[in-house]
């Protein structure tokens, strides 16, 4: 029951999360572009590393919910 929970942030993550898919998940460049310390990151850049990531923080929220659930 909790997976069906899981099936809107993981479409979510797998599509608007990664795209562009080629040639890397866009996601990825932005996550490695703050790792490596964000300089000359714009406004815009954050946005989009926002709005890239969000999908991927819901479906961790829900994860964690199942699991929380599931121990309770």
């Amino acid at each position: 029951m909790t997976n069906k929970r899981w099936f809107m942030p993981l479409v979510a993550s797998l599509t608007l999360g990664l795209v562009p898919f080629t040639p890397k998940p866009h996601i990825w460049d932005k996550l490695l572009w703050v790792l490596g310390g964000a300089e000359g990151m714009l406004p815009m850049d954050w946005f989009d590393f926002v709005m890239h990531g969000a999908p991927w923080i819901w479906l961790i929220w829900e994860v964690f919910q199942s699991i929380k659930a599931k121990t309770e």
